[in-house]
């Protein structure tokens, strides 16, 4: 058997080795390296800004961040065919949107409200201690009924924050692709989660 190169496969190597020599990473760092440093500076500046070492939400904004880099840019300019780059696409959108609802809280309640009725809420109302004079006291107005209304979507809005949280991480694990039936299409069995995949 005769192996043939074509011209281009010594142009390659020379690239290569090019590539390894000290004055090209030189040239790299400030061709490419440094200028993606400062452009990452001003894309991270919001999660930088918000980073504690005691507080996680500024970690998530990283990731949060990070993952509209990639969405974007893949949905624009990605290589891959359009059926698993746009399901990689809507499931980094859905991670993001998870984020999101995390680190802003609110979200939850207003889905369980959604859902079971708009949370009652009553002015405060005082009254003065009886044996204290200078003293008051919060007034407790709502009803038994209203009560155990708001207990309800309290408790919703939490198992809301909790499935979102095991579905943000179900959706950067992915899929164990050892289950997927080898007699079935591959790309109709893959739903575009798995951080380890979102490349392009």
């Amino acid at each position: 058997m005769e192996i043939k190169f074509a011209d281009s496969f010594g142009d390659s190597i020379k690239t290569l080795i090019r590539h390894n020599t000290w004055w090209y990473k030189i040239y790299d760092l400030f061709r490419y390296d440094l200028p993606r440093f400062f452009k990452n500076i001003w894309r991270f500046r919001k999660a930088l800004w918000n980073h504690y070492w005691f507080d996680h939400h500024g970690t998530l904004m990283f990731l949060e961040t990070g993952l509209t880099h990639i969405s974007d840019t893949l949905e624009k300019h990605g290589n891959e065919i359009d059926e698993p780059r746009l399901k990689k696409v809507a499931v980094m959108r859905r991670a993001i949107q998870i984020i999101q609802n995390y680190n802003n809280d609110f979200p939850y309640i207003e889905m369980a409200e959604k859902e079971l009725g708009e949370l009652v809420i009553r002015d405060w109302k005082f009254e003065s201690v009886p044996d204290k004079p200078n003293l008051s006291r919060l007034v407790d107005n709502e009803t038994e009924e209203e009560s155990a209304h708001n207990r309800k979507v309290y408790k919703r809005a939490h198992e809301i924050e909790e499935q979102e949280w095991s579905e943000l991480f179900e959706i950067l694990k992915g899929q164990d692709y050892t289950k997927f039936d080898k007699d079935k299409d591959w790309y109709k069995q893959f739903d575009g989660s798995g951080l380890k995949g979102w490349w392009d």
